[in-house]
């Protein structure tokens, strides 16, 4: 069985959130969770998506994603992803958050403010 546990990286303000193989609904509730704690406990201006290990997202994981932005949002915060592929583009363009997230190469570009 694949690895399917979140990993969390602090940069400055930013959090990354190093995502598992499957991001699906069998995980996504221990994301917000975990993420939830995070943001309550620590001062978070950024959150970076790492999608370089994903090669399969449902429809939780454009809401977590979702949600997440919208909470960044009324914090005056960002959200960025990186290494996504072209699979999870193409889902993440059909549930509308490339239109509100921006996409980098790289964790470095991603991080930078």
């Amino acid at each position: 069985m694949a690895e399917q546990s979140f990993s969390y990286e602090a940069k400055g303000r930013a959090l990354i959130i190093h995502l598992p193989k499957e991001l699906d609904h069998h995980n996504c509730k221990n994301l917000k969770h975990e993420t939830d704690l995070l943001l309550s406990e620590n001062y978070i201006t950024k959150l970076v998506f790492d999608f370089s290990k994903t090669s399969f997202m449902d429809s939780s994981g454009i809401g977590i994603l979702l949600n997440r932005y919208k909470q960044m949002e009324r914090s005056s915060g960002t959200v960025a992803i990186y290494g996504a592929d072209s699979r999870i583009l193409r889902i993440l363009a059909i549930g509308g958050v490339t239109k509100l997230v921006e996409h980098f190469e790289s964790k470095e570009a991603a991080v930078a403010e």
